[in-house]
């Protein structure tokens, strides 16, 4: 079952208005072949990935928005909810449909659909669960967009991110993980509201798993270009590291927080993945902490991993890794971080 945006057709015989209502010039030509389409599509209509959704539409970052879920009910409401907002938002087709043909030609592919923990499960089976529920996502949208790149934000996401780079065969830049792109964005967000600037002129990365082992890359923090760190031991001014690791402290636990409060968390990661999608699908070559594959970099070497380095992003997807200068600690924590990803993913056997 596929659900169309609009049509163009009306009355008996099906007339089509775009043909009678308008009139072409004379001597003029085709459109230009050379101009871009874009389209994104969303696989999972909950909080999370309605939020994608809608921040992509006010972000007007695709020509064409397709949404799949299992849910037929569900995903016909939100395609009519978002396409009743037309006269508000740029012009963008929406469809949606439980059938993956709908997002054929995609140019992005979002996952964010996932199993939800039941009381006293285990994290290993609910991971299981999640990886037989991508082994029924990943395939059909590698067939019907082979050149697209796939972003996944469905937790645990390093280890959904590697299952979906074995199960859709793409070249690993073409596969990333939401990662810490969110992470960071805390991250910054507690260091501005503690040094009362803009949390924009802050430049911090939390790197490695987007879960507990996850790393804070203190001594490359800077405001407005200045190195903070080096800059206190210059000026003499004591801190305590403690403050610090309670800071990272408080961007794990974050999530938790607003699950705890709310139910669930939607804005700050629709708004997260709406900017990586503009530095992907725009060329924008920015730099994003996010999950990538990460063997042979900084002394990564137990295994295939996809965990968050700060990665160049462009229309190729991936397109390197930043070579910052890590400190023997943080190279140390990275390491372990990676060592906990592969632990579970061997007990996966995927």
């Amino acid at each position: 079952m596929q659900m169309n945006g609009s049509s163009s057709s009306f009355g008996p015989g099906g007339l089509d208005l775009a043909q009678s209502f308008f009139k072409p010039i004379q001597n003029g030509a085709p459109p230009s072949t050379t101009k871009r389409h874009t389209k994104i599509s969303v696989v999972g209509v909950g909080n999370v990935g309605m939020a994608i959704a809608q921040t992509i539409l006010t972000q007007n970052l695709a020509d064409e928005l397709a949404l799949v879920d299992a849910k037929p009910d569900m995903l016909r409401g939100e395609m009519l909810d978002l396409q009743h907002a037309a006269a508000f938002l740029p012009r963008t087709k929406i469809s949606a449909s439980a059938d993956y043909s709908v997002t054929v030609g995609s140019d992005l592919c979002i996952v964010t659909a996932g199993a939800r923990q039941k009381p006293g499960e285990s994290r290993l089976n609910l991971l299981q669960r999640n990886v037989a529920l991508l082994s029924d996502i990943i395939p059909p949208l590698a067939k019907h967009s082979p050149d697209s790149i796939l972003l996944i934000v469905s937790n645990p996401v390093d280890l959904l991110t590697y299952v979906s780079w074995k199960l859709s065969g793409f070249p690993s830049n073409r596969v990333i993980g939401s990662g810490t792109n969110l992470d960071s964005s805390r991250f910054r967000f507690l260091i501005a509201n503690h040094l009362n600037v803009n949390a924009q002129d802050v430049q911090a990365y939390i790197v490695g798993e987007h879960g507990d082992t996850s790393v804070a890359l203190w001594s490359t923090i800077s405001i407005g270009g200045v190195p903070v760190l080096s800059f206190l031991e210059k000026q003499q001014i004591a801190y305590e590291k403690q403050t610090l690791e309670n800071i990272h402290k408080e961007v794990i636990d974050s999530a938790c927080e607003v699950i705890n409060l709310k139910g669930y968390t939607s804005w700050a990661i629709g708004y997260s993945v709406a900017n990586l999608a503009r530095s992907l699908l725009r060329d924008q070559r920015k730099i994003h902490p996010v999950s990538v594959f990460a063997k042979g970099f900084y002394g990564i070497d137990g295994g295939d991993v996809f965990l968050s380095l700060p990665a160049h992003l462009g229309r190729g997807g991936v397109l390197g890794v930043t070579n910052i200068h890590l400190t023997d600690e943080e190279v140390e924590k990275l390491r372990k971080s990676a060592e906990t990803i592969l632990e579970v993913q061997n007990q996966l056997g995927f």
